[in-house]
């Protein structure tokens, strides 16, 4: 398909140029290069009828002064697009970026409109592809005696069918950020020197890519373990790593012997299937209905590890049901320093991670500037589970009941009786609290070393508290008492 053969309002012929009746549009044969004119087009009103798109890579870049907005999703799906083989691509654009700045503004939405179907379908085909050059890469090392890096560079061939080397640039530099490679494909080549910015070179014939190195065996002998040949699909093997790309793939040497031997292997697995007792791995674990089976709510015993296992299963009480998972304490299981919060909010919920959000965000500041290092302490919840009102898409967080906390209180007594730490810092009334007694009143002993059950606590507010305060000049020096009181800590946490 060429730019004659999509729709006729798409695209003009060559003769209609010379009739008068289309302008040629000169652009840099690129995605940004074809923004910055189809911008300048819309701005001087040329219909998509009236242009003819050429790629040029000495085109000058327009100067843009209109402000055109478009959706997202067009945007997503033309810089896609516009990686596709076909030369109509850019008429294509062009004709949806005019409707949708011409009053079909819900364009996208219509599935069924042919502009709308093509762009999809030209962008599915990019992004399979890019999805193909991800899995099938593979890098081969190449010695480069004179090179001041020792390590060589490792350089890889790959036959795209669009034209995508730039498109997927950025996934290969954070993939492979601590090496030096090369990517050649008869299009175009990408380069990272293991630091700055990507570079490109024009694209080269196959011969100038290695034809193997030491490591080729070592893909053959991962492949061989891992191949199943009791989960064999044929049809869906050569679906997800179609046969031309076998050429280039060290492993594909060995995938027609697998398959010709995996009825054999298949036969032989199920005749010598070992039972528990012809296993040399040592006792079995227990599973995890086991573990929770065990569960009670008196202090549990185990180390911390089993203690979080464990507590991954708690139905104590109904907060589970509405949370994403327990979020459990993290630190060193030794710390001479413990730090309690009253109940994990809406990122550790979802991180499964304790102090995470924009509260963790501020304890991580004012711990910096108490000079205590965050990863000397063993930091954690008094409640396990995140509680919770909704407000529209938010997730607002909801005072515990004393029945909530009660149940819950078992997990940190032995988190306590674990650690061991030397100071317990109570961050807000509910930690405090459950520790220093129902009455007790962060207002009055805020910031003093109290001695109990043979080791030292200290109270202070959250820094959830912090955050929700709207006089600046209040919040501020809250905020340095909150730093001052965290500084009582340092001498404990090794510093």
């Amino acid at each position: 398909m060429n730019q004659e053969s999509l729709f006729s309002k798409l695209s003009n012929s060559p003769q209609s140029y010379k009739d008068g009746h289309a302008q040629v549009v000169r652009f840099a044969p690129d995605f940004a290069g074809w923004q910055a004119a189809a911008r300048a087009q819309l701005t001087a009103q040329s219909t998509p009828d009236s242009i003819w798109w050429h790629a040029d890579a000495d085109a000058p870049t327009p100067e843009i002064t209109a402000d055109i907005r478009v959706p997202r999703a067009y945007v997503d799906q033309a810089r896609a697009a516009a990686c596709h083989r076909n030369s109509d691509r850019w008429a294509l654009l062009y004709s949806v970026l005019w409707r949708l700045t011409h009053g079909e503004r819900h364009l996208l939405s219509l599935g069924g409109d042919p502009e709308v179907a093509c762009l999809h379908r030209y962008a599915k085909a990019v992004r399979r592809d890019v999805h193909k050059m991800k899995a099938f890469v593979r890098f081969r090392h190449v010695p480069e005696p004179d090179a001041a890096d020792q390590e060589g560079r490792y350089v890889a061939w790959f036959e795209p069918e669009h034209y995508i080397v730039e498109y997927s640039g950025g996934f290969f530099k954070r993939r492979f950020a601590n090496m030096r490679w090369s990517i050649l494909t008869p299009q175009r080549c990408m380069h990272w020197e293991g630091s700055g910015q990507l570079w490109f070179s024009n694209g080269v014939d196959k011969s100038a890519a290695p034809q193997g190195d030491e490591l080729e065996q070592a893909w053959r002998t991962y492949y061989r373990n891992i191949f199943n040949p009791a989960r064999l699909k044929i049809r869906a093997m050569q679906s997800e790593m179609p046969q031309k790309y076998w050429k280039n793939l060290p492993e594909a040497s060995v995938i027609n012997e697998l398959l010709r031997d995996a009825n054999r292997r298949v036969h032989h697995m199920q005749v010598n299937v070992k039972t528990s007792d012809d296993l040399h791995c040592g006792p079995r674990p227990q599973s995890p209905a086991q573990t929770l089976a065990a569960q009670t709510t008196t202090a549990p015993t185990g180390s911390l590890e089993q203690l979080a296992l464990r507590a991954e299963g708690c139905r104590n009480c109904e907060l589970w049901k509405h949370t994403t998972q327990t979020v459990f304490g993290q630190g060193p299981s030794h710390a001479r320093v413990m730090l309690i919060g009253g109940q994990p909010g809406d990122k550790e919920d979802l991180t499964g991670k304790p102090f995470v959000g924009p509260a963790g965000q501020l304890l991580d500041r004012a711990l910096a500037e108490a000079g205590v290092d965050r990863e000397s302490l063993y930091v954690t919840y008094a409640l396990k589970h995140f509680k919770f009102a909704a407000h529209g898409k938010q997730r607002l967080p909801a005072s515990p009941s004393a029945a909530e906390v009660s149940v819950c209180l078992p997990w940190l007594h032995g988190e306590i009786a674990r650690v061991n730490p030397e100071l317990v810092i109570c961050l807000g009334a509910t930690a405090a609290r459950t520790q220093l007694g129902h009455n007790f009143d962060i207002a009055q002993n805020r910031g003093k070393l109290i001695e109990q059950n043979g080791r030292l606590w200290l109270a202070s507010v959250h820094p959830a508290q912090l955050l929700e305060m709207q006089d600046k000049a209040s919040a501020t020096c809250e905020y340095q008492r909150f730093v001052a009181d965290l500084a009582l800590a340092r001498d404990k946490a090794g510093h």
